[in-house]
């Protein structure tokens, strides 16, 4: 999308502070074109919603501050941040594939009276933390959450590996899921807030990052699980000690420190200086104009944004309290207008449904092909790890596809509809599978097309949130995400698996996704995000 001609605001002389407001808005929109406020505004400026209703000193400021982004555009910056946001998506997913892979020989040795504890410490951890790195980075700013939060993840996910019994196992699980969940808010916050608009659809494709993470502590379970050295049989839980089932710690240890180094890439690769839309909402003009111009700078790109530029469009009106009362602030932003409320709600009923949908598959599809006698032939170590790693391989390529799609007339919301339809319709024929080559090519075909949804939902729902209320918006999103997982992991220990009533719920849930996002009221395509 061409960025918009930049027209000097200059209402100083025009407007005195505080004085007649109508005045003053009808100068904002005639530096603008001569726009009037309200849903015009989108169509003609390119910005996904207006806010000159609400806060028209920060609606102007936000587009001469996109206008500055785009004209810019894409540089190595961008291609790092893409890289080192991409990390936090491994990680988030490393955490959740290695205590899945290690809980059957941890339970083994420590043969707890609840299997699924790390389960639920996993999706606890992650609800806490994106609540509150989520919440956290929309009043300390994105940079330090950013940062931490992965920090935290590694120095827990390596202690993780030196448990000596369950109950601290699930502990250090928790926290580590506290800081990778959190952390997840951030990568799609960090990298658009940075993002030329006709770039923005990279965001979609930062989730193929979430499928190549399952390929990384697969590669150390493999050897690890398979060596009698390393591994115990965890059906033989009588046979099983510290030091003949290390293999489980290894893979804790090992992760960890991956993480750890990811983290310390975030602090030296990129000397990450706070998002200018953050800065913006705080009233931190100065700071917004050298953060983007020392970019346009070392990057020998033009930047015509001034502090004048600003400071001309006036003072912000959005109040900023401290404490909770600041969080309720961005909890109320978020409903600012009814059709902005709407689309909030519509946002996190999405991530409620897929946040059911997406683990009862995985939970309950094994046991229901069992009960219905199908011989799939995949009963040895090789076969299982073979078709984990071509299915996981395969799933990186669904984020790459949408966000292709997200480039077209399609848009992210039809992106989301095809991909939900699709998984629907896989979904119904799973049920149907009896041999090994229909397991893995039904398993691959769902893998991929689920990705395609996912990884959109991942981008829209930090694209239609207001710059402002972001990261809390999106937090509680990915918290409803969490809360089902819990819900998932309840169903799975109590329910009876012989019936096929999850297979059919879970598809009947994807239609539901795709009725959603064809009503979701905004489009991202072609618009700047504010």
């Amino acid at each position: 999308m061409a960025a918009m001609p930049e027209k000097d605001v200059v209402l100083a002389h025009d407007v005195e502070r505080g004085g007649d407001e109508k005045a003053r808005r009808s100068s904002l929109r005639n530096s603008f074109g001569g726009v009037v406020s309200g849903h015009d505004v989108n169509a003609i400026e390119g910005q996904i919603f207006s806010m000159n209703d609400i806060d028209p000193a920060l609606d102007g400021k936000m587009r001469l501050v996109n206008n500055a982004i785009n004209e810019i555009g894409w540089t190595n910056f961008h291609l790092k941040m893409f890289c080192l946001n991409g990390f936090g998506y491994m990680a988030d997913s490393l955490i959740l594939v290695i205590q899945s892979i290690i809980s059957g020989h941890a339970a083994a040795e420590f043969k707890p009276s609840f299997p699924n504890g790390l389960t639920f410490a996993a999706y606890a951890g992650m609800l806490v933390g994106a609540l509150f790195w989520g919440g956290g980075a929309d009043i300390i700013g994105r940079r330090f959450a950013f940062n931490v939060s992965l920090f935290v993840s590694s120095v827990f996910a390596i202690v993780a590996g030196a448990s000596n019994s369950w109950a601290l196992l699930g502990f250090f699980v928790c926290m580590a899921a506290f800081g990778a969940g959190g952390n997840l808010v951030l990568d799609t916050t960090v990298f658009l807030e940075y993002l030329p608009a006709n770039k923005q659809w990279l965001v979609t494709t930062l989730a193929s990052w979430w499928g190549l993470a399952p390929l990384i502590p697969a590669a150390f379970a493999w050897p690890l699980f398979t060596n009698s050295k390393y591994s115990c049989d965890p059906t033989l839980p009588e046979t099983c000690t510290r030091d003949n089932n290390m293999g489980w710690r290894y893979i804790w240890f090992g992760n960890g420190a991956l993480i750890l180094l990811m983290s310390i890439a975030r602090v030296t690769v990129v000397r990450l200086k706070e998002t200018p839309k953050f800065l913006l909402g705080q009233g931190k003009d100065e700071e917004v104009v050298a953060n983007l111009q020392s970019i346009a700078k070392r990057y020998n790109r033009p930047c015509s944004l001034t502090v004048e530029k600003l400071q001309a469009c006036g003072n912000i009106t959005s109040a900023h309290k401290k404490g909770l009362a600041e969080s309720w602030v961005h909890v109320k932003g978020l409903f600012a207008t009814r059709k902005l409320g709407i689309s909030t709600c519509l946002i996190w009923f999405s991530w409620t449904l897929i946040g059911l949908a997406y683990p009862l598959f995985y939970v309950f599809l094994p046991q229901y092909l069992a009960s219905r006698g199908a011989q799939t032939g995949e009963g040895s170590q090789y076969a299982v790890w073979r078709n984990y790693f071509i299915s996981n391989s395969v799933s990186i390529f669904g984020p790459i596809l949408a966000g292709w799609m997200c480039t077209t007339r399609l848009g992210r919301r039809y992106t989301m509809v095809i991909g939900a339809l699709a998984t629907m319709a896989f979904f119904f024929a799973y049920t149907a599978v009896r041999t090994a080559s229909e397991n893995l090519g039904f398993t691959c075909a769902i893998y991929f097309t689920v990705n395609v949804y996912y990884g959109t939902l991942y981008a829209y729902s930090p694209e239609v949130l207001p710059s402002a209320h972001r990261a809390t918006g999106n937090g509680i999103a990915i918290a409803c995400n969490r809360v089902m997982g819990l819900v998932s992991a309840a169903v799975a220990t109590s329910a009876n698996t012989a019936t096929s009533a999850p297979i059919y719920i879970c598809a009947v849930l994807y239609i539901v996704m795709a009725i959603v996002a064809a009503i979701m009221p905004f489009e991202p395509y072609g618009k700047s995000s504010m």
